[in-house]
């Protein structure tokens, strides 16, 4: 289970409009960054894995921003214009999860044609599971690439319709997904103890933790 390719950008727009209902715009201190030092501090705050928007949120615009935060999430519409993009792979049951929230799209590789991918079998390491489930998952990766090859054989689409019914819901699924910072503060203060550990708290909690600017605006209580 992992999360990749992430990118966030908006501070400067959705920080602007922050400052639309008191025409307060004289106070914004967000820049872009063109200073070394502006730079060096980018660095301690995106990692090495993700891209972000150029952009150093001064002590002004923070200082509204956590106070429109404190003051619920009514008053804090503007962290739903700091969009996010990443690459989900996670197993389908976590995903009936995920899709109970609301989120503005996801991109999801098609089931049968990685199913049934005529260059690539179906193996193991495609579904999460412990030691305990292994054996079990074996069996059924054994079953699923007999009606894999029995589908490239005869092109029938009833070896896809029984595949998919065999296929449990420890599967792993690739999604882009985007979403934006009120959307995770949501699912980050929901899910942060939940007890699919490994799939909530180890895997998207942590991602949230480091996005940029995630301590200041996600996670600010």
């Amino acid at each position: 289970m992992k999360i990749i390719n992430t990118e966030v950008y908006g501070f400067e727009a959705a920080l602007r409009g922050m400052r639309n209902p008191m025409n307060s715009w004289h106070l914004s201190d967000t820049r872009k960054a063109d200073t070394i030092e502006d730079f060096k501090l980018l660095d301690t705050i995106c990692p090495k894995d993700m891209d972000m928007e150029l952009a150093v949120i001064g002590e002004n615009n923070l200082d509204l921003a956590q106070r429109l935060i404190k003051a619920g999430s009514e008053h804090c519409k503007f962290l739903r214009q700091i969009q996010v993009w990443a690459d989900f792979n996670m197993p389908l049951y976590w995903w009936s999860e995920f899709d109970t929230y609301k989120f503005n799209t996801k991109n999801s590789c098609s089931t049968m044609h990685k199913l049934l991918n005529a260059k690539k079998g179906i193996e193991l390491s495609d579904f999460v599971y412990d030691k305990l489930d292994r054996q079990d998952i074996e069996k059924i990766v054994i079953k699923l690439n007999e009606l894999r090859d029995r589908y490239l054989e005869t092109k029938d689409y009833n070896y896809v319709i029984r595949a998919k019914k065999l296929l449990p819901t420890s599967y792993k699924q690739l999604r882009t997904v985007n979403t934006n910072y009120a959307e995770l503060r949501n699912i980050y203060f929901q899910r942060k103890n939940h007890r699919l550990k490994e799939e909530w708290q180890d895997t998207f909690c942590k991602w949230v933790e480091n996005l940029p600017y995630a301590q200041e605006l996600i996670l600010f209580e």
